[in-house]
């Protein structure tokens, strides 16, 4: 079940992701729809898409609709694919989850922060929210290039696993998806966000913080294919802001996340 979230009032530096849904749809109808990958035809999936959430300027009220309508997608079990919009609403759904489930984030930023800019929550600090909802041990964060010494710290002491950019750089696709794939394992099911700004600029410029030295999106889709399967909860795809370039990026989403929905297909056919 798809559904929009065209929210981005903590966006601090290039706001725009509230468009994301809207283009990402767009995008999707335009590219074509057959994975060479997994040899599905996305056009065969079983896919509802419930349009987009009516949202609030007010983020803990937007939250709370955001997790409400995850449980009943879950409680009618079903996967909730969610289209941001700010990375915040991870932290919505996660809850929205139950108990034991893990979490593993794609993003060049940790977003560990404890407050930023006056806010507990938001698109730079849900993750700190969510360590102290499901336990840092849960999460492993993968693609990180950019974090302040406060979330370098608070890493060191509680743990949290990360892959660093240049960590999967070293490793390639297919070792790094083996590093990654046991985590999947260590729950019972695993939510899975992706923050588009884990990608170079060069690939996907139009986001809300951009950063430089990311990846590319074949590393990015390999280890998707190989750790979406049975046991995925759910996925995101967050912060494409597309007024900043002319469809690239909303097209490099929309692929993302037709090979993240084939490949769940696939392992339940295998």
């Amino acid at each position: 079940v798809v559904m929009g979230i065209p929210y981005d009032k903590t966006s601090t530096y290039k706001s725009g992701s509230k468009f994301g849904p809207s283009a990402i749809r767009e995008a999707s109808l335009n590219i074509e729809t057959y994975s060479l990958r997994t040899n599905i035809d996305v056009e065969d999936l079983k896919i509802y898409d419930a349009g987009d959430l009516n949202v609030v300027d007010n983020v803990e009220e937007t939250l709370e609709r955001i997790k409400l309508s995850v449980e009943d997608v879950v409680n009618y079990g079903k996967i909730p694919i969610l289209i941001g919009g700010e990375h915040t609403l991870t932290y919505a759904a996660v809850r929205a989850m139950g108990s034991n489930v893990g979490l593993i984030s794609f993003d060049a930023h940790a977003d560990l922060r404890n407050e930023y800019m006056g806010l507990r929550v938001s698109h730079a600090t849900f993750m700190r929210r969510v360590a102290e909802h499901i336990g840092p041990k849960r999460i492993l964060e993968v693609g990180v290039r950019a974090l302040c010494k406060e979330e370098f710290q608070y890493v060191k002491e509680t743990g949290i696993a990360m892959i660093t950019t240049q960590r999967l750089r070293e490793l390639g696709p297919e070792k790094a998806a083996e590093l990654i794939r046991p985590r999947t394992r260590e729950s019972e099911r695993t939510y899975i966000t992706i923050d588009i700004d884990v990608l170079d600029p060069a690939f996907a410029p139009a986001v809300g913080s951009p950063e430089g030295d990311g990846i590319c999106p074949n590393m990015l889709i390999t280890i998707l294919n190989s750790i979406c399967d049975e046991r995925t909860a759910g996925i995101d795809l967050v912060e494409v802001a597309p007024h900043y370039d002319t469809g690239a990026t909303s097209a490099q989403a929309a692929r993302i996340l037709f090979e993240a929905l084939c490949s769940i297909q696939n392992s339940k056919e295998r």
